[in-house]
């Protein structure tokens, strides 16, 4: 989906940039016009090669900014100027890269920009929510309040990719060793049976022939194997990166099994989390959807929450296209109704979130527990394959020598 730079003027008349994705600008102009803004200008945001070059090489971690929002928030929190705040963490900011953007911020506050105008500028580091966040702060006069939410929602993003990590690195590891184990087989095992096998005039076996013509090809047409592998990933990525080829992968990750589940669970519970937040920063709810929606992480659940926008700005609420969108759980459904019809939406959305986040806890307390019976049935599938290769023309040869 592309992205459009917007210039807009609140209903106070103030000037307000940031960045909103659309499939056209018009679908961008009738959003920023349901939000409360007035559009002065849109333009489609280009991608730039240089992006590239600075994600790769002199990429923000999230851990930094996390320490960049906290310090804001302790120093804003103690009545420091916005000004001399962005001054000391600087100085303090071991991060190359986030150091020169706060320098950058802190010579656009002093030419006069407001801080939410001056992130914005920034949307490869701080991104569309954290810059409306901040403009929602300042607009209330709660900035440091705002700061210390934008500093939990990272810290929460941090944590739920490191129990990710943790969950998956069994699994990687033992299909590694297994693929190693298998291509050390190929090439110094199964060479030695075949120069032995040559020696007798017996037709080979299909497990054998398939292990010797792996063998072949891995010894004279390695160079095709990994500009294979090389040419697979690259159109693998160009495919996701395709609105087309984003959601047949998104529903994938939705719909596989045993992880499925687990990405869905973290979606409705960042989708919870981040609605909350926002709602309880005095972010209207038609741009706390658009916000959520650009996001959860996830194009399916996305466009569910594009669909529930719609509904709430016919003036449905938030239950019932919920309920048609057939994506939403029971649980979920509920709470939001219970939230509607009590006032108390934002606190309900947080019960939401920590209802997920203890089902994610145990998902993946037990994700190694169900991945090993896989691992074992694929473990000796392999060995099986290996052996018959390898045993059942022995057996060949001790038949012949019998005769």
């Amino acid at each position: 989906m592309p992205t459009y730079k917007y210039k807009v003027r609140d209903k106070h008349g103030r000037a307000v940039t940031g960045l909103m994705g659309g499939a056209n600008e018009k679908e961008v102009i009738e959003n920023l016009k349901k939000m409360g803004y007035t559009p002065i200008s849109i333009s489609e945001q280009k991608e730039k090669k240089q992006l590239l070059k600075i994600d790769l090489f002199n990429r923000v971690k999230d851990e930094d900014k996390v320490i960049f929002t906290r310090q804001l928030y302790t120093l804003l929190k103690a009545g420091v100027p916005i000004l001399t705040a962005l001054e000391a963490v600087s100085e303090q900011t071991t991060s190359k890269p986030l150091k020169a953007t706060t320098e950058k911020m802190k010579a656009d506050v002093e030419a006069g920009v407001s801080f939410s105008e001056a992130l914005s500028k920034h949307p490869a580091i701080f991104g569309v929510l954290y810059s409306s966040m901040v403009r929602a702060g300042e607009a209330s006069g709660t900035l440091d309040d705002i700061m210390r939410k934008l500093a939990e929602m990272g810290e929460y993003d941090i944590e739920i990719k490191q129990k990710v990590a943790a969950a998956i690195r069994y699994p990687l590891i033992a299909l590694g060793t297994l693929v190693v184990a298998f291509f050390v087989l190929v090439i110094f095992v199964i060479p030695r049976f075949a120069s032995f096998f040559g020696q007798f005039n017996i037709e080979l076996p299909l497990p054998t022939r398939i292990l010797m013509s792996t063998y072949h090809f891995v010894q004279n047409y390695w160079y095709l194997a990994i500009l294979a592998v090389v040419a697979t990933v690259i159109a693998f990525v160009k495919f996701i990166n395709i609105p087309f080829g984003r959601k047949q992968w998104d529903m994938f990750k939705l719909k596989v099994p045993i992880f499925g589940p687990l990405v869905f669970k973290m979606s409705m519970s960042r989708f919870s989390k981040t609605t909350s937040t926002l709602i309880a920063s005095g972010i209207s709810m038609l741009e706390t959807l658009e916000l959520t929606a650009e996001t959860v992480g996830n194009v399916i659940i996305s466009g569910a929450v594009r669909d529930i926008k719609e509904g709430v700005n016919q003036g449905k609420g938030l239950a019932e296209p919920m309920k048609v969108s057939k994506l939403f759980t029971p649980i979920v459904i509920q709470m939001v109704s219970i939230g509607e019809e009590t006032g108390k939406l934002d606190e309900l959305l947080v019960n939401v979130s920590e209802h997920y986040d203890q089902q994610v806890d145990y998902a993946m307390k037990n994700l190694t527990t169900l991945i090993e019976p896989i691992l074992i049935v694929v473990l000796g599938m392999m060995v099986l394959f290996v052996a018959l290769g390898i045993f059942l023309p022995m057996w060949n040869i001790i038949q012949i020598a019998k005769q």
